[in-house]
C-alpha cells in the first residue's frame, strides 16, 4: 500500500505519513510503526484541520 504526506511538507523527513486508502498513519521517521485508524476518524480530523 501507497503512503502519502502532505505536499506543504516539503523534502524535510520527519512528517506524519497517511496510508492512501486511509487506514493507518506512520511517522516517516518510523515507517516500519503505523497506527491503525478509522476512515471515519481520518476524514473527521481533516475536516477539522481545515477550519
Amino acid at each position: 500500500m501507497e503512503w502519502r504526506k502532505s505536499s506543504r511538507s516539503g523534502n524535510v523527513s520527519n512528517c506524519v505519513e497517511l496510508r492512501q486508502d486511509l487506514s493507518a498513519v506512520r511517522d516517516s521517521k518510523r515507517p516500519g510503526v503505523s497506527l491503525p485508524v478509522s476512515r471515519d476518524a481520518v476524514r473527521e480530523l481533516i475536516t477539522k484541520l481545515a477550519r
